[in-house]
This record gives structure tokens, C-alpha cells and sequence, in this order.
């Protein structure tokens, strides 16, 4: 039963939720832009508008990459976003956040690494549990930041890297080295993968990275051997329906695949990946979830729940926070207990 937006959106704002797929970069809160310039920036994108679809991954980076980079230029820019971020977050009811930052601002701009992962560790609010990741680019361990990487991981307060940018091109020959010694160093280590390319490139993340967890993964679906690998290794898929519905080519709120691949048993996390370019919230993404792929109230808890399962805490803390979340969910299904 599709419900009245309005009462779902009351039930999912009484959830709490976790983001764990959240580029920094493209996290940027609207109103810092217009700050920057009032006229330049006094209307929001047309990407903001629920039916648009960008062109490719490279039209998709060329806007995002267009506005972000006027406001990232410093650790202190880092900082006094990563403040409104957060902020917006627990407004969401949003208790635990993962979030990048993307390693092109330190090879291409000259910005501090260590300084951006510092300002955004500080931007942590009390109550809001944040995991800082550096995003590394396909090309991007290259003679030049290859010390750069090395270096990051003896960071304090890194939780891990992740590979990121355009899958469809080659990946670094060091990557399957650089993950190993990632998680040799206590790192945890995600990647980016089917979304523009299928389940091969899921597989080759999962085997020849070992990758921990995967951001997107989608296309996963396509290979029932490769579902099967996911669910054998009880690996998790931080999927970002909106962003797939805006960028993927042929996928629609209609058939995005995280229905199937919920079916199939794979654990699937909901989080929003760009809002900067695509305007969306985590309410947003929950109600597409609802009125066009048929999750029910009980189902839209369980992808909740899996964001602190899948969360990088100590095994106390997690208990602790699934028991705050399993009563929030139990008060919040006892309200409307018929659709569950």
C-alpha cells in the first residue's frame, strides 16, 4: 500500500539511520555556494529536478566537480562544511555517518590531506558517531602519490580508503597492493564498483582488492555467481538509489535493482552520495524505496538496521546502538502496525 507522503515521512524520520556513502565533496550544503557568490549560485541545478538524468559519468563529474571545487580549496573550507553537514545529518536523525574525501583535491589542488581528514574529524558533532575515508581514483596511485597514500594510512583517525572515480577506466596496477596494506594497517577498505560497469568489475574488486564493503555494487545483480559471492563473504552494498536513477543508463525509481538484490539476500545500506548535485535527502531516498519498489515499513526498517550492522564499531557500542534503534523501530511500526 502506497501510503500518504506525509505519514511515511514522519515514520522515517523517527528511524534512526545511518549515511555510509557520503562524498564529502559533494555533500556541500547549497546555501555555502551562494555565500560564495549570491548571483552565481541563486538557483539550484536542474540535476536537483526528480526526473533529470545526466548525460554520462563524465557530465555527472563536470557538474559536481564544477561547484564543489569553488568552496574546497582549504582544510578550513573542509571544516566549516563538514560543520553543516553533520549538522543537517542528525536533523535527519542520522546517528552514524561515513563520509570521503577525494584524493584528486591533494594531487591536483596541493590541499593538505592530513589537514582536511583533522577539519572534518573536528566537524563531529556529540551524539554523531563519523568515519573519515580517503577516496582514491582509478589513476590515482601514480608515481607522485603513491608516497601520498603510504603516508595516509599511518594517519590516526583514517578509517580506510575507498576507490573511487569513473570505473569504465584501467585500475592502478598498485591498487591490490595498496588495499592489502590498507588492512594490514588496521584500514578498512571499500571500493566503488557496478554502477557503470557489471559484475565482472564487482568481482575483480572483491577478489583482487578485497574490498570490504561496496559502494553501489548494483549491477552485481547481473551475475548470479557474483550475487552468490556477496551474500558468501557477507559483504554489504551502500546503494544510493537516487544517484543510480539520475546516472545509470535504463535504470528507472521503477526497476532500480536493490529490489532484487534484497530479495536475493544481499545486506544493502541506503545513503544519498552527492546531494550537491543530485538534491536529494535520506527521506528522499527511503520514500522512492516505498512508493516505487514496493518496500514496506518493516523492510525500510531492515535497511536501517543494516547501516548498524554493517557500521564500523566496536562490537559494545553496535549493540548499544541497535538496541536505541530496534526501540525507535518498534514505536515507530507500532503506529501504523497494518502495513508493516
Amino acid at each position: 500500500m502506497i501510503e500518504p507522503s506525509s505519514a511515511l515521512h514522519t515514520f522515517i524520520q523517527a528511524l534512526p539511520k545511518t549515511e555510509t556513502h557520503l562524498h564529502i565533496e559533494g555533500a556541500l550544503p547549497w546555501r555555502l555556494l551562494q555565500e560564495l557568490d549570491g548571483i552565481k549560485y541563486a538557483a539550484t541545478p536542474p540535476s536537483w529536478e526528480g526526473h533529470f538524468k545526466f548525460r554520462d559519468f563524465a557530465h555527472f563529474d563536470e557538474t559536481l566537480l564544477g561547484h564543489a571545487l569553488q568552496w574546497y580549496v582549504s582544510p578550513e573550507r573542509y571544516h566549516a562544511a563538514a560543520v553543516e553537514v553533520f549538522k543537517e545529518l542528525q536533523a535527519q536523525n542520522v546517528r552514524y555517518v561515513e563520509t570521503s574525501f577525494a584524493s584528486g583535491v591533494i594531487e591536483f589542488l596541493g590541499v593538505d590531506g592530513k589537514g582536511i581528514l583533522d577539519g572534518i574529524l573536528a566537524a563531529a558533532p556529540a551524539g554523531l558517531e563519523v568515519r573519515v575515508f580517503l577516496g582514491i581514483h582509478h589513476g590515482g596511485m601514480n608515481e607522485r602519490m603513491l608516497p601520498v597514500i603510504e603516508e595516509a594510512l599511518t594517519w590516526d583517525g583514517l578509517a580506510g580508503i575507498d576507490l573511487h572515480g569513473t570505473e569504465t577506466l584501467p585500475v592502478d596496477e598498485a591498487a591490490p597492493r595498496i588495499w592489502r596494506e590498507a588492512r594490514a594497517a588496521g584500514k578498512f577498505t571499500k571500493a566503488h564498483a557496478g554502477e557503470f560497469c557489471g559484475a565482472d568489475f564487482v568481482r575483480y574488486v572483491i577478489e583482487e582488492l578485497g574490498a570490504q564493503r561496496i559502494e553501489h555494487g548494483v549491477r552485481a545483480i547481473e551475475d548470479p555467481a557474483v550475487v552468490a559471492l556477496i551474500r558468501e563473504r557477507g559483504l554489504t552494498l551502500d546503494v544510493c538509489p537516487i544517484s543510480n536513477v539520475k546516472l545509470m543508463p535504463g535504470v528507472t525509481r521503477e526497476n532500480h535493482p536493490i529490489r532484487d538484490l534484497f530479495d536475493a539476500g544481499v545486506r544493502c545500506t541506503v545513503s544519498t552520495d552527492d546531494p550537491l548535485v543530485f538534491g536529494n535527502t535520506l527521506a528522499d531516498e527511503y520514500e522512492l524505496l516505498h512508493e516505487h519498489r514496493d518496500f514496506t515499513r518493516a523492510e525500510l526498517v531492515r535497511l536501517a538496521r543494516n547501516g548498524f550492522e554493517a557500521a564500523l564499531l566496536c562490537e559494545e557500542h553496535r549493540q548499544a546502538l541497535l538496541d536505541d534503534f530496534d526501540r525507535a523501530a518498534a514505536a515507530a511500526l507500532n503506529v501504523h502496525p497494518a502495513d508493516a
